[in-house]
Parts: structure tokens; C-alpha cells; sequence
């Protein structure tokens, strides 16, 4: 009867102690299994991963991205997908007063069964979802299993059911389900990619334990800088288990070491069940401020939060902040509505590039490539990227790299050339996508806007859906009053609910290229020289307030399509390179710009050299005529940095983030200074964005390849603020001549030398 008591009296005492653990989070991404539904045999899964890459790896299925096998992969979108795994759970995690299941991220449709017991039904890839297992959960295995619904059959009713039709992104199938599923919408195919529609469990399964209370989020708000002084507010937001009236625990907040003063705060709270906000404003004197990439260092704060009774631990989170302000300027002026960017009260000339997801399959993106991207930005002189809305709302660490490195990011939510259902279902799995977000991304200072969607409103005004769809008047007038409650009420109210300081535009663009005056106002996406087929010269003249996307495909390397095909099909006409281009008009495009700048190719390795040399010359041409038009532009963004597989498109890092020809003339064009030639002028522009001015020799050298003939080579003294122009002799030019500009600017701090190989752009 001793022995009862005791061992009785030990496990009372296990038990009380466990009780006062601080939170915690156990992966639960080894041992799973997976089989297509009818199937009793299962294999070997991977998670976080796909159904895709799960069939890859069992060998069920051969290399989708060699050849033609796209096409032959179609079968696995219309399949349903089961995931099974153990977990083994001990008695001491049992005694924790909540054990929470948590996926933090369920591609797409997914019911979750916890020992048998249903428990999450997902119905968003761009959401998390948990779960209160306490009751369900035993000590031991613990069966955990997520069965997977095909996203075309999920939808199928309720497209048929819809009164009318609705444009779906890019999707070129009968059965279009992108406008009716949150997805990453380039994964129904787009003109950059494959159509690969995927399945199953691409981010962290975790299994999460807490006492009391807990801390789910941290934020430092930036409300101001002013008189060398930074006022911030700090953001807890604390859950509880259950309500108390006790006055014992408290939050004690740390700024940590890397502050001239070490900044703490203790703050008593009653618990209340459910999230309760707590906010604590602060001063920094003299802050060393965040600054994107240019313009200072992008300096980060380190702050860490506890939330304890008395002396126990319940809960912390230690996190980085950055001291900034960021403001989105768009003001009616003589000429139009400008559309720039004020960092810490300056205005900014943004370099940048739009960015889709690095992979098709996503889960295959790993830390190390998410760092090599962001090396390769910087090392091309960015100082912004636009996640565009056809991807995903990237991972955490793509976010952390920005703010390490003084990258600004304009996140896009996800929704791109679709139109969308107005059900209150859909409306409010919606609203809760964006509240999962913004809460877990804006503490980041590199975002500087938040943009509602891409292209849906230009494609409305502009694309002929309504004549293309045979919508009547009724439905226009029903179809446009959803678009503007969704990205002129809903979205906009959420996130200023969520971030008061955001900077938010309904869509992108916010002018159509067709009609010059347009070029006067906002935001603009200029595909006059893709989809319009007009000659490159276009692009001096067709420059907007902020130039969101324009460019130039060309085709990766050999080295590149060498992994993809084999040289029987190197030739534009063989299937393989047929199906691997996704625009259009690509192909032939290419083609045309090619045969007005250089020889005719004499072969297929001929044409994708001389394609890559082709999109240096649009870009160049480009980018050079935006920032000789600064203030009246005043950013540059253009389509696309990287690519989601191994083929023709407009970015200059391919698949394999090697870099095409045109990486090298991004990085020259986006350096601080440059140098542009005016031959149609006889003049030298030399334009700069540093912030301070310079005063020093310029020397510049202008010489003709061919004949050596040198035109100028002169050096010249000069103080200087944003730009210089400088006169040459005339050129008699042709097609045929070929010129090296050379300049060397030199002060007493700083020797810059730029050197650019050119043709004469007629």
C-alpha cells in the first residue's frame, strides 16, 4: 500500500512539474507515408513535400521536368492523395495542460484524422491550421492521417454551378479551377511555366505544447523618427488558456545589447481566454535607422520578450526589428499622379525585379537557395523585389534575407488575371489568408507596400473580358462591384486593422500602357515591346511614374537545356522546345529581334546565344531610359529575376540560378552611377543616386570596336549632384558598328571605373 502511495505521490509531483514547462514545438516531419486513394500500398513521403516529388523519389514516376513528361504528368492533378504517419507522444507531454496540432501549410484541400477523429478540414494552401488534440491524443503512437482531394474535383461543381464563367490566370485547360481554389496560381500554368497541380503537405507539421498562457506574436512598430529620436511601440500578442485574476505574471521586455542603452520594461497582465494585445511604446535616442541597400546599412535591433509567473518561465520569443519609416508618395503634380518611394523621409530611386517561386515544386527550394538569390541581388546592385501574385507568400527566411541585406519587398496578395467568387465562404476564408499573413510577415522592415492583386483591374478595363465571357450588363455591374468589395474593402480594412503604418494599392498596374498619357500616372506594366511587337526604341519614349514590369525573354544556356533535353530535340521546332515555351508569341519573337540586331543564327546553340545578347540589349535600353527620365520615373522593376524550371523566359537567372547575359547588364545598369550614350544628341549623360554629391575628375573614352577609331578621350572636372551631360564628336553610325564607353570617375574617396560594349540603338 506504501509502494501505491508513493509511486502515486512521485507521479502527482511529475505531473505538477511538467505543468510549468515553458512552450514548446516539436517537428513532426519524419516516418510519413503516402498512396494514391484505392491503393492499399504505401511508400516513402517526405515532408514538408508534395505528391509530386513523393512519386519522383519511389521512382512510380520519371523526371517531370525532362522533355515532354509535363504532358504525360497530368494524370496526378485529377487523383486524390492520402499521408499517413505515428507520432509518439510520452505521458510528461501529455500532462501539458493544451496540445495544439499545427500544419503550416495543407496544399490544398486536406481533411485532417487525429486517432480516427477528424479534426482540420483545409480548404486554403496559404493558411496554417491547428488543432486542439489533448483529448483525442494517448500516450504512445498516436495515428495521424491527411487525405488529400484533387483540386479540379473539389471544384468541379461549383464551376459548373457558377452563373457565369470566370478568367482563371493562365490556364489553357476546359476545366478551369484556379479562380475557385487558393493556390499558387502559376501552378495551373502560366507563361513562364509548367502546369504542375500539386498536392500535399509542403511546410511543417508540429506539435505544440503550452501552459496557461503563451505568446503567438511579436512586432515592433516604427510610429516615427524625429529630433534624433525613434518612437516605437512594441506589439504582444499573448493567448490564454483560461481567464485568471491574478496580478503574478508579467511580460518583461529586453532590447537587448546592440542599443547604446539597454532599453527593459516590466508589464503585469491578467490572462484572459483567448489573444489579448498588449502594446508598450518606447523611445530610441540617436537610432542607428534601416536603410535599404544604397542608401545605408540595413540596421536591426534585437528584442526578446517573457512571459512568466513569478519566477517560471511560461513563454519567450526573441526576434530582430529594424527603425524605419516608409511611405508611398502619390500626389497629383502639373503633369499627372507620381508614384515613388520616401525611405526615412528620402526618396528613393528603386532598381529592382519581380520574383516568382524559385521552384514549381516548392518544397524542393531549400535555405541555401533562398540565400544564393538574395546574394545575387545584391551583387546586381537591387535595392527592391516584387513577390508577385501569382506565387506564394514566401517563406520566413526569404523575408529575414531581405531585412540582412537592405532588399524593400512589394508583396503582392495572391491573386493575378483571375476573377474570383463573392460567396461568403470564399470571402471569409479570404480575410482570415490575410490576417495570417500580415500578422506573420509585418514585423519585417523590408516591406515597404502591400499591392491587392496583379493585373486584374488593366485586364478588366482593358483585356475584353466582358465581350470575351458574353457578360451582359447585369454581370459586369455584379462581377466589378466584387472586385472593388474584395480589393477596395475587405483585403485593404483587414490589413490596416492588422498594420496601421501599411502602405497598400489595390492592383498593378495602375495605368494601362495603351494610351501615352497614362505614361503621366502611377504605376505602370509597359508590354508594348513583347505583346504590342514593338521595336526596342520604344522603350525611350514609353516611360511611366514606377515601372512595375516590362522584358525580353531569351533562352537559358545549353548547359541548362541540356538538362531538360537531349540534342535531338535542339531545334525550335522539335516538341520538347515547342511545349517548354509558354508565350504565345515567344519563340517567333525572339527570333525577329534577333535577325534586327545580329546575323540570322546558324544554329540552335547560334540562336540561344544570340537571344541572351538580344535581352541585354531590350533591358539596357530599358532600364538606362527609366532612370535618364528620373523624378518623373522613379523605379524600375523588371520581369523576371529567376524562373520556376529549366526554359525559355524573361529572367536573367535561370532555374539553376546560373546567369544569363543580361544578369551582368542589370548589375552595370543598377550600379550607383552610370553612363549613357546619346549618339542622337552627341552626348554623354552620366547620372548618379548616391546621396551625396561629388566633386572630382571624370574621364571618359569613346572608341569605335572595329576600327579603333577613337571618338573621345577627354577628362573632365566637374561638381556634380545627380547628373552630368557631357558632349561628344558626331558619330556616323551604322548597324554594324560596334563602340566601348569608358569612364573613370575619381574623387577623394572614390574611384569608380564603368565600361560598357554597345551597338548604336536606332
Amino acid at each position: 500500500m506504501n509502494r501505491i502511495l508513493a509511486f502515486i505521490c512521485i507521479s502527482f509531483a511529475i505531473l505538477s512539474c511538467s505543468k510549468t514547462e515553458p512552450a514548446k514545438s516539436i517537428l513532426i516531419n519524419s516516418n510519413w507515408e503516402f498512396s494514391k486513394e484505392g491503393d492499399d500500398k504505401y511508400y516513402k513521403a517526405t515532408v514538408p513535400g508534395v505528391v509530386h516529388t513523393d512519386l519522383l523519389a519511389n521512382h512510380l514516376i520519371e523526371d517531370p521536368f525532362w522533355e515532354t513528361n509535363e504532358l504525360k504528368l497530368q494524370w496526378i492533378e485529377n487523383e486524390n492523395w492520402n499521408y499517413k504517419t505515428t507520432i509518439n507522444l510520452t505521458r510528461d507531454q501529455l500532462s501539458q495542460e493544451n496540445i495544439e496540432l499545427e500544419f503550416e501549410g495543407l496544399d490544398t484541400y486536406a481533411t485532417v484524422f487525429f486517432n480516427g477523429e477528424k479534426i482540420i478540414e483545409a480548404i486554403n494552401m496559404f493558411r496554417s491550421w491547428k488543432a486542439d488534440i489533448k483529448k483525442f491524443a494517448k500516450v504512445g503512437g498516436n495515428k495521424l492521417e491527411v487525405r488529400f482531394t484533387s483540386p479540379l474535383k473539389y471544384n468541379s461543381e461549383k464551376v459548373k454551378n457558377q452563373p457565369y464563367k470566370l478568367p482563371s490566370g493562365n490556364e489553357t485547360v476546359d476545366l478551369k479551377v484556379s479562380s475557385f481554389t487558393r493556390k499558387a496560381a502559376y501552378q495551373f500554368g502560366w507563361d513562364f511555366g509548367p502546369r504542375f497541380v500539386t498536392s500535399g503537405i509542403w511546410k511543417n507539421v508540429k506539435i505544440n505544447t503550452w501552459n496557461e498562457a503563451r505568446i503567438t506574436n511579436l512586432y515592433v512598430q516604427t510610429d516615427s523618427i524625429s529630433n534624433n529620436k525613434a518612437y516605437l511601440t512594441t506589439i504582444i500578442e499573448v493567448e490564454g488558456a483560461e481567464s485568471t485574476k491574478s496580478n503574478d505574471l508579467k511580460l518583461l521586455i529586453n532590447l537587448g545589447e546592440n542599443t547604446e542603452e539597454n532599453i527593459s520594461n516590466t508589464i503585469p497582465i491578467k490572462i484572459k481566454k483567448g489573444t489579448q494585445t498588449i502594446q508598450q511604446k518606447f523611445e530610441i535616442v540617436n537610432p542607428y535607422l534601416w536603410w535599404p541597400n544604397g542608401m545605408g546599412k540595413p540596421h536591426l535591433y534585437e528584442i526578446s520578450v517573457q512571459l512568466k509567473r513569478g519566477s517560471k518561465l511560461l513563454d519567450g520569443k526573441t526576434d530582430e526589428f529594424g527603425i524605419r519609416t516608409v511611405e508611398l508618395i502619390q500626389e497629383k503634380d502639373t503633369i499627372g499622379t507620381s508614384f515613388y518611394f520616401k525611405i526615412n523621409g528620402k526618396a528613393l530611386f528603386i532598381k529592382g525585379a519581380n520574383y516568382i517561386p524559385q521552384d514549381v515544386f516548392l518544397p524542393r527550394v531549400t535555405d541555401r537557395a533562398y540565400k544564393k538569390i538574395i546574394e545575387k541581388v545584391i551583387k546586381a546592385n537591387m535595392n527592391m523585389l516584387r513577390v508577385w501574385g501569382g506565387g506564394i507568400y514566401e517563406k520566413d527566411i526569404f523575408y529575414e534575407l531581405c531585412d540582412k541585406n537592405g532588399i524593400l519587398i512589394w508583396q503582392d496578395f495572391m491573386f493575378a488575371g483571375s476573377l474570383y467568387p463573392n460567396d461568403s465562404e470564399f470571402l471569409k476564408n479570404i480575410e482570415q489568408e490575410v490576417k495570417d499573413n500580415v500578422n506573420r510577415l509585418k514585423k519585417h522592415p523590408s516591406i515597404a507596400l502591400w499591392c491587392g492583386n496583379n493585373e486584374i483591374e488593366v485586364a478588366w478595363k482593358n483585356w475584353g473580358w466582358q465581350k470575351q465571357y458574353s457578360y451582359t450588363k447585369k454581370d459586369s455591374i455584379q462581377l466589378w462591384n466584387s472586385y472593388k468589395n474584395l480589393f477596395h474593402n475587405i483585403i485593404p480594412n483587414t490589413l490596416k486593422k492588422l498594420d496601421s503604418k501599411a502602405n497598400y494599392v489595390g492592383t498593378s498596374p495602375l495605368s494601362n500602357w495603351g494610351t501615352s498619357e497614362n505614361f503621366n500616372n502611377g504605376s505602370m506594366h509597359y508590354w508594348g515591346i513583347w505583346h504590342g511587337k514593338e521595336p526596342f526604341k520604344n522603350y525611350k519614349t514609353n516611360v511611366g511614374r514606377f515601372m512595375v514590369e516590362y522584358g525580353f525573354q531569351s533562352f537559358p544556356s545549353i548547359k541548362t537545356i541540356k538538362t531538360f533535353a537531349s540534342e535531338a530535340s535542339f531545334s525550335l521546332e522539335s516538341k520538347t522546345m515547342k511545349n517548354r515555351q509558354k508565350s504565345y508569341i515567344g519563340n517567333g519573337l525572339i527570333l525577329k529581334h534577333i535577325n534586327t540586331w545580329f546575323e540570322k543564327p546558324t544554329s540552335f546553340d547560334d540562336f540561344v546565344v544570340k537571344s541572351q545578347k538580344t535581352q541585354t540589349i531590350a533591358l539596357q535600353t530599358a532600364i538606362q531610359s527609366h532612370r535618364q527620365q528620373s523624378p518623373h520615373c522613379m523605379g524600375t522593376l523588371f520581369w523576371q529575376l529567376n524562373d520556376c524550371w529549366p526554359g525559355p523566359s524573361w529572367s536573367i537567372l535561370d532555374y539553376y540560378g546560373q546567369e544569363k547575359d543580361a544578369f551582368n547588364t542589370i548589375k552595370e545598369n543598377f550600379k550607383p552611377i552610370i553612363a549613357v550614350l546619346n549618339y542622337e544628341k552627341n552626348e554623354i549623360e552620366i547620372i548618379s543616386d548616391l546621396v551625396s554629391n561629388f566633386t572630382g575628375k571624370i574621364a571618359v573614352s569613346l572608341v569605335e570596336k572595329q576600327s579603333s577609331k577613337i571618338i573621345l578621350d577627354q577628362p573632365f572636372f566637374v561638381k556634380y549632384s545627380s547628373r552630368i551631360k557631357l558632349k561628344f564628336p558626331l558619330i556616323e553610325s551604322s548597324n554594324s558598328e560596334i563602340f566601348e564607353l569608358k569612364i573613370v570617375l575619381k574623387d577623394s574617396t572614390n574611384y569608380m571605373v564603368f565600361s560598357d560594349v554597345f551597338r548604336i540603338i536606332q
